[in-house]
C-alpha cells in the first residue's frame, strides 16, 4: 500500500509538471494531477496508522521482527510494518461430512464420529499462537483440528463398540472435552465445549451390535424368568409352612371336651328348626347320646 501511495504521488507531480510545459491540456493535467496526488497522500498517511477492530488482537511485524500485541483501537506504525489480526470471538470446528472422524473401538470395530468443538483465542497468548501458527486460520488447521482428531481416536480406542455407540456416550464426550482442554489450554486456546453430535457404526459393526443387544435382552429375560420362578416357589413354601403350622395348633387345641361342647352347640342350633331326635356326640366309653327337643327352647 505504501509503495502504491508513493507511485500515485509521483504520478500527480508528473502531471503538474507536464501542465506547466504545456505538453498536455491545462485543465486535464491540473485536475488529474491534484486528484492523483491527493489520493497518494491519503494512502501514504494511512500507511502510518492501523485500526484494530473490537474483539480482535493484532500482532505487528516489521522486517522480520515481531512486536508486542495490539489491543483494539488506533495504532501508529511504520509503513513497512505488517499486522496480523486474530479474532477473540468463539469459533466452531465442525468435524462432520468429509471431516467425520473414523475411529476404532477396543474390539476393532469401525465407528464414524461427528462432533463440534467450540473454541476461542486467549488474548494473553496471541503472540505465542502467532509463533506457532503464523495466522488465525492456521490456529484451527494446525492446532485445534489435528489435536482434536487424535484425542477422539484415542478415547474411543479405550471403549468397546457398544459403549461408544450407545451406553457410554456421555462419559466419552466428557472425557474428550477434558483431554482437548488440557491439550489446547497451555497454547492459549480456550475450549468452551465439545459436542458429540453423532456416532454411527459401520454396516458390519451395526449387525454385530444388533446381535449383541439381542443376546443381552434374551439373557436378561431368562434371568428375570428364573427370579420369578424362585419367588413363586418361595411363596408356595411359605404358604405350605403356614398351613402346616395352623393345623398343628388346631390339632393340639381340640381336646375331647372341646369337641363334645362344639357338638352340643351344633345340635342345639339344628334343633331350633327340626323335631326331637337323639344323636350321639363323641365316641368311646365315656360318650353318651344327646337328646334334643326341637319344640322347646
Amino acid at each position: 500500500m505504501f509503495y502504491f501511495a508513493v507511485l500515485l504521488l509521483v504520478a500527480g507531480i508528473v502531471l503538474l509538471v507536464l501542465k506547466r510545459r504545456s505538453i498536455v491540456g491545462f485543465r486535464f493535467a491540473t485536475l488529474t494531477g491534484l486528484l492523483v496526488g491527493a489520493l497518494g497522500l491519503l494512502l501514504a498517511l494511512s500507511s502510518f496508522t492501523y485500526i484494530v477492530e473490537p474483539y480482535e488482537v493484532g500482532v505487528p511485524t516489521s522486517l522480520g521482527s515481531v512486536g508486542g500485541t495490539w489491543k483494539p483501537g488506533l495504532h501508529l506504525k511504520s509503513p513497512l510494518t505488517e499486522v496480523t489480526t486474530y479474532s477473540t470471538r468463539p469459533s466452531d470446528l465442525n468435524l462432520t461430512g468429509d471431516d467425520t472422524v473414523e475411529v476404532r473401538s477396543s474390539e476393532g470395530g469401525v465407528l464414524y464420529v461427528d462432533l463440534t468443538v467450540k473454541w476461542a483465542i486467549d488474548p494473553e497468548h496471541t503472540l505465542a499462537l502467532y509463533k506457532l501458527s503464523g495466522s488465525a486460520a492456521n490456529v484451527q488447521q494446525r492446532l485445534v483440528y489435528p489435536d482434536t482428531r487424535e484425542i477422539v481416536r484415542n478415547v474411543f480406542a479405550k471403549h468397546t463398540s457398544v459403549e461408544g455407540y450407545a451406553t457410554q456416550r456421555e462419559a466419552i464426550s466428557a472425557e474428550m472435552e477434558q483431554l482437548i482442554t488440557q491439550r489446547l489450554s497451555p497454547r492459549g486456546i480456550i475450549v468452551n465445549s465439545v459436542n458429540l453430535r453423532n456416532v454411527k457404526p459401520s454396516d458390519v459393526l451395526q449387525k454385530a451390535i444388533d446381535q449383541k443387544i439381542q443376546q443381552d435382552q434374551a439373557t436378561q429375560q431368562a434371568a428375570a424368568a428364573v427370579l420369578t420362578a424362585k419367588a413363586e416357589a418361595e411363596k408356595r413354601r411359605i404358604e405350605a409352612e403356614s398351613t402346616a403350622a395352623a393345623n398343628t395348633v388346631i390339632a393340639n387345641s381340640l381336646t375331647d371336651k372341646i369337641l363334645l361342647s362344639q357338638c352340643y352347640e351344633a345340635f342345639r342350633a339344628a334343633a331350633e328348626k327340626n323335631p326331637v331326635y337323639a344323636s350321639p356326640c363323641g365316641s368311646g366309653s365315656g360318650s353318651s347320646p344327646l337328646i334334643v327337643d326341637g319344640t322347646k327352647r
